[in-house]
């Protein structure tokens, strides 16, 4: 796990002006990759390439990026881990295609894969995460891609004539070419979903590149060209195998399929040259993890869990249980809110974009715990969105159920008569829900906030649904499914945890996202993912295999801390500074925010999360020291 940068200038740079910007680059990520950091550069090309290490196979000098292959034709810098680099290295050899390794790092096996087989062909090779820059000096290309699931992050632009790239936006503020400014779409999609949503970047001018795609960049294209990322996987084959039920075989033949497929997973994901443990929640997911971890191991796997005081948002007594029935070295660690609420001002500085959930802080938190003791930290991510995990998937298909019985000509209508007589935010709501024409419309209503945009100079939403014509072939449950996989899992779950765990120098990785498994459940049947109104069949019959059912079942708690209540409490004055009038009015329309403002300090609950969106935003703008709208300048020197 490290982190990655660089640049391009076409027609050359004097080569210690390259290495100096890239060095600088580096820098920036140091919090990524402590143990190591190196530069690369072609003056004639004007190509800059910059690398921090986190050392976690073959921690010695032949691990060190950037990294030439053996041919000399491409140099690459890589964050992330390839799982199977093992078994794709005996191929090579298989194939006569491997020369004398100089060491055992994955590094090194892409760059023999990608000498043997190509670019795009190595891609669809690789089981892992992972976000790649890799110079091929034959053809002159700059070749970058992100893993299919977008566990990595990669932003990529155009700044004043320079191709930028890197891990984080931090480094790419350190180039002089880099603009900074503010992108107002992107900044009121954050607040409608309380993310930025890809490709969109929350600067102008840069974008993060598809998870399962890849882009490759020339001077053919001319300065300043962008060429069209190509997806080398997506989930639409899988997805769409699913609806197929028949070809399936028995239940009891797909949980040991799945239980093979988890096993595999879990081994490969556990290779690592330094410590290594697991977050437990005590959910199913991250104890199914974690069980299978145990199944495999010598000695006690070791477990890290947050718990809380207030015990609606506790969940550590739960994932003490699951650590005691597997005999795991279990620590956890019971934080005060004054804990959370220092963190709270740090939030700016670890997110490169805002991000409006309450569940950075305890994911921070828990990061922070399991570095004392691990480099390594396998995690549940990815059950929900793959197995049907998500309570508002049966909500919103009961909504659907209901309204898609009604013509929709008699729907708008009816919503129409209710917004010419009343200005209820409530009726306004249900008004829209009227009106909603489809099931992907309604879906990602109801995953919005602010529905109108709050932001100044922004009057309307983009389209950030899955592709019209692949929803109308996919069933009700299969379209949330393909909603969340391609925009909520990647940008918002997935950055959370990457940006939470890399400020302290903690690799994550998530075995349920290993995309062998990930294609096995998204072509199941959905009979096998949902029964007796419970998602996740599938998974738990495989999970109670290790665990007792009773050790698992229970409501659904998430991951979270009581920001709503710290509002009016010890964040009130916070809050209340930066929802103020005049200091909203620099990017934000200031009367909807102060109305949502007061019907919460009167005891409506339901704008906490609105609230904590447009506070999320501010407190970022503020970081980035944003003078004014107009300017739209947010350099930080």
């Amino acid at each position: 796990m490290c982190g990655m940068a660089g640049f391009w200038v076409p027609g050359g740079a004097e080569q210690g002006s390259l290495e100096a910007q890239a060095r600088t680059m580096a820098d920036a990520l140091l919090h990524r990759g402590p143990d190591d950091g190196g530069v690369w550069a072609e003056s004639r090309k004007g190509l800059a390439l910059a690398h921090r290490r986190l050392a976690i196979l073959d921690l010695s000098a032949a691990g060190h990026q950037p990294m030439a292959s053996a041919s000399g034709r491409y140099v690459i810098v890589f964050n992330g881990e390839i799982y199977n680099h093992l078994s794709l290295r005996e191929r090579l050899q298989q194939q006569g295609q491997a020369l004398q390794w100089r060491g055992h790092s994955d590094t090194e096996t892409l760059l023999a894969a990608l000498s043997a087989w190509g670019f795009a062909e190595t891609l669809s090779q690789l089981v892992g995460m992972f976000a790649l820059a890799v110079w091929d000096a034959k053809t002159e290309e700059l070749l970058l891609a992100r893993d299919r699931f977008g566990e990595k992050p990669l932003y990529y632009g155009w700044q004043r004539g320079v191709f930028l790239f890197g891990s984080e936006l931090k480094s790419l503020r350190q180039h002089p070419a880099f603009e900074g400014r503010l992108h107002h779409e992107a900044l009121a999609q954050m607040l409608r979903y309380s993310y930025v949503p890809n490709p969109l970047c929350i600067y102008e001018g840069l974008h993060k590149l598809l998870p399962g795609h890849f882009l490759r960049l020339s001077m053919a294209h001319g300065p300043q060209a962008l060429p069209v990322a190509e997806p080398y996987w997506t989930p639409w084959p899988a997805l769409q195998a699913g609806l197929n039920a028949a070809s399936h075989g028995t239940d009891a033949e797909a949980v040991d399929q799945l239980g093979s497929l988890l096993r595999t997973a879990v081994q490969q994901q556990c290779l690592s040259d330094v410590p290594l443990g697991a977050l437990l929640s005590g959910g199913v997911d991250s104890s199914l993890v974690v069980a299978l971890m145990q199944a495999q191991a010598s000695q006690p796997v070791r477990t890290f869990t947050i718990g809380f005081h207030e015990k609606a948002f506790d969940e550590a007594g739960h994932a003490r249980a699951v650590a005691q029935h597997l005999g795991t070295a279990h620590t956890e660690l019971y934080v005060s809110p004054q804990d959370s609420l220092n963190l709270i001002p740090e939030l700016p500085i670890l997110f490169d974009e805002p991000l409006g959930d309450y569940s950075v802080i305890p994911t921070t938190l828990v990061a922070r715990l399991a570095r004392q003791q691990v480099s390594v930290a396998l995690s549940g991510d990815g059950g929900d969105e793959l197995h049907c995990g998500y309570s508002r998937y049966v909500e919103t298909e009961r909504r659907w159920r209901t309204l898609s019985a009604w013509p929709l000509v008699l729907r708008r209508t009816l919503a129409g008569m209710v917004r010419a007589v009343t200005h209820s935010p409530r009726a306004l709501r249900a008004a829209d829900v009227l009106a909603m024409p489809d099931l992907p419309t309604l879906y990602e209503h109801t995953q919005a906030y602010w529905r109108a945009p709050v932001v100044g100079g922004v009057r309307g939403y983009a389209d950030r649904m899955i592709p019209k014509p692949l929803s109308t072939q996919l069933d009700v449950w299969q379209t949330m499914m393909a909603t969340d996989l391609t925009q909520y899992l990647p940008e918002h779950i997935l950055a959370k945890v990457d940006r939470a765990a890399m400020s302290v120098s903690l690799e994550t990785r998530a075995p349920l996202l290993d995309h062998r498994l990930a294609e096995f459940a998204l072509a199941q049947p959905m009979h096998r993912h949902r029964r007796q109104g419970q998602g996740k069949w599938l998974l738990r019959q495989v999970l109670y295999q290790h665990v007792p059912k009773a050790l698992i079942e229970r409501p659904k708690m998430g991951f979270t801390v009581p920001i709503d209540t710290w509002m009016r409490g010890p964040l009130r004055d916070w809050a209340e500074s930066l929802l103020a009038t005049s200091a909203l009015a620099d990017c934000f329309e200031p009367r909807p925010i102060r109305e949502a403002w007061a019907r919460y300090l009167a005891g409506d609950a339901r704008p906490a999360q609105y609230l904590w969106n447009v506070l999320t935003a501010q407190q970022w703008l503020q970081a980035q020291r944003l003078p004014s709208r107009a300017a739209g300048d947010l350099r930080s020197g």
